[in-house]
């Protein structure tokens, strides 16, 4: 789902971060080129033979009152359908590091991951990885695109964006990270983010469609998404 924002004058980019820098501290908070985000999802992380991934899928908006918040959570926490989806995640990431790893930590249950505007289910995945070590932008190639943004299985769900999308998704979803000469580095995807040019703006929103998904609850999990640049860029 996209949302095309203009404005009477470029946004300035530099406010923009630094308030979604003060909304999600947490966040991996980027600008490259014409897209600016503040991202939740870490893909991989490698520092020396340790591999550390953090993947999200399952969702809540959060609630309005500590209460509501709270059933919000809980709610999500419980949730088969959220779990359902989330655990294609981590079985595509589990599957992709195994042969790369001698040691596989995963994470079970999932726990839950706090942003401003929702709730995620996250499993923390820890590996040693054999040598030679892949460097962490192969590692990232070698997971990318996750069930989460790109669907399963991947072929089909990868040719069904491109034949049903209606926009391109361009940079969105995509990788935002680095990797240093000794081949350490970190991962993320490009989600909570808009495209600028000019004076416009497209704000980008995804949700993982799966067997149990209501289109309500999905339309509300855009409209929690899309609230954190439109927050941002109301300050």
């Amino acid at each position: 789902r996209t949302l095309m924002l203009c404005f009477d004058g470029a946004p300035d980019v530099r406010s923009l971060l630094a308030s979604l820098r003060d909304a999600d501290p947490h966040a991996y908070t980027f600008a490259f080129g014409e897209m600016i985000g503040a991202t939740p999802e870490q893909l991989v992380e490698r520092r020396g033979a340790v591999v550390r991934c953090g993947p999200l899928a399952g969702t809540a908006p959060r609630g309005a009152t500590p209460g509501a918040d709270r059933t919000a959570a809980a709610t999500l926490l419980e949730s088969s359908k959220d779990h359902a989806e989330h655990a294609f995640v981590v079985r595509a990431i589990r599957d992709a590091l195994e042969p790369r790893c001698e040691t596989l930590t995963v994470e079970d249950p999932p726990s839950l991951l706090e942003t401003s505007r929702v709730w995620h289910l996250r499993t923390r995945i820890d590996g040693r990885l054999r040598a030679p070590a892949p460097d962490a932008l192969a590692l990232a190639a070698a997971l990318h695109p996750t069930p989460a943004v790109g669907g399963t299985p991947a072929e089909a769900a990868l040719q069904a964006i491109r034949d049903l999308e209606p926009v391109e998704r361009g940079f969105y979803a995509g990788l935002i990270g680095w990797t240093d000469a000794a081949g350490d580095g970190e991962w993320a995807i490009q989600l909570r983010c808009g495209h600028v040019r000019g004076a416009t703006m497209r704000l980008y929103a995804g949700a993982g469609i799966v067997a149990g998904s209501d289109p309500d609850a999905e339309l509300a999990e855009t409209d929690a998404k899309l609230a954190v640049m439109r927050a941002a860029l109301a300050r």
